[in-house]
């Protein structure tokens, strides 16, 4: 980051450099000394090795900055969940204390068969609204708490999905190799693999049609030549 364009010029330069030094070392390989001969294969094949880490690091901190915003996501996502799960024990926490009334009044109630037994029963009653009502307003607020942050999380739900399905195909490479349920470093595995894969077809198979490439046009050179004498 320092040095951007001249390393930028320089990789081109030793890229175009190893692609001539491949041409020459086709044509030239039965009369190039062997020293030079040695030299370029080495140059050659370790220029490819550096632009196959240079492709390997690309994807990697393609697929690490993926991550990191998949991970913020989901820090995002379990705060809501955390909030809501509270919320919903707040719920039932309130739900309890009510049946709990409801019990109590109906063991007065199951006790006793004459009217004061129901009149006990009825002054329990009153008893509690006071609470019932505090406690039936607490568990609407819940749910209109739940209701809020459902909202709040369903955007950031759907960017998650959004990334889920970006590195679907991943998933289903690694299930396909790791079977069912692949847990995150099977994941990392999966896309190491996949990007190792791209990394060794990629510079190697740009040095090879270059060269399948030259070796054609002097096919059809020779070709050429040869009708032209017919």
């Amino acid at each position: 980051a320092a040095a951007m364009i001249p390393i930028i010029v320089m990789g081109v330069v030793l890229e175009i450099s190893k692609l001539i030094a491949t041409v020459w070392l086709k044509i030239n390989w039965n009369r190039a000394p062997i020293f030079i001969r040695t030299y370029l294969l080495i140059a050659i094949a370790i220029l490819m090795v550096i632009t196959s880490m240079g492709i390997f690091g690309f994807l990697s901190k393609a697929h690490s900055d993926a991550g990191l915003v998949s991970g913020d996501v989901m820090a995002k996502i379990s705060v809501y969940d955390e909030k809501i799960k509270t919320a919903k024990e707040n719920i039932d926490v309130n739900r309890k204390a009510l049946k709990q009334m409801d019990e109590a009044v109906d063991q007065v109630m199951g006790r006793s068969t004459d009217e004061k037994g129901a009149d006990k029963a009825v002054a329990i009653r009153r008893g509690q609204q006071k609470e019932r009502v505090r406690l039936l307003a607490e568990i609407d607020t819940e749910q209109k708490k739940i209701g809020g942050l459902n909202e709040e999380r369903a955007p950031i739900a759907a960017e998650n999905r959004k990334i889920e399905a970006e590195v679907g195909p991943i998933k289903y490479i690694a299930k396909l190799i790791y079977g069912d349920n692949p847990d995150t470093n099977i994941l990392e595995k999966a896309v190491t693999w996949v990007i190792i894969l791209i990394v060794v077809v990629f510079d190697p198979l740009a040095v090879i049609m270059l060269l399948a490439a030259q070796m054609t046009f002097g096919w059809l050179k020779k070709e050429k030549e040869d009708e032209e004498l017919l």
